[in-house]
């Protein structure tokens, strides 16, 4: 059985349309995070939709090197926003400043029982490969 989809245009006004337009569903597949090495060789899962309350380092742009817990997933914009990192406004209010979901790595998961047979399951099909691999 293979993973591909019948009916994925590769138009480019096609793919923008079917990105822009996607429901919030396929957003939170779309805003996937890598894991670090720590928890990559843990689970054996290489990256996973980013939640509420992962806690992440932001590895791209201005704010690299910065670490944070995750306040929102903002599915719309298709960004997060980060406990404390903010930029203050004119007129002294402070506002979260957006991140890409892929411009971060999650450090550490919040886990609950769905999010450990999510992983169980991407961490087995994994394994199978490997093994697939090693065979050939």
């Amino acid at each position: 059985m293979t993973k591909v989809q019948a009916n994925v245009a590769s138009s480019r006004r096609k793919s923008r349309k079917a990105h822009f337009g996607a429901p919030s569903s396929v957003r939170r597949v779309i805003m996937s995070a890598p894991l670090s090495k720590e928890l990559r060789e843990q689970y054996g899962v290489r990256s996973i939709p980013i939640r509420k309350d992962d806690e992440i380092t932001v590895v791209r742009g201005s704010n690299k090197g910065r670490e944070g817990k995750v306040a929102t997933v903002y599915r719309l914009k298709y960004c997060i926003h980060v406990a404390g990192i903010v930029r203050e406004k004119s007129n002294g209010q402070s506002v979260p400043i957006p991140l890409a979901a892929s411009k971060v790595v999650v450090t550490k998961l919040k886990l609950d029982k769905d999010r450990e047979s999510i992983l169980a399951r991407k961490g087995a099909g994994r394994e199978e490969k490997k093994k697939r691999r090693e065979e050939a």
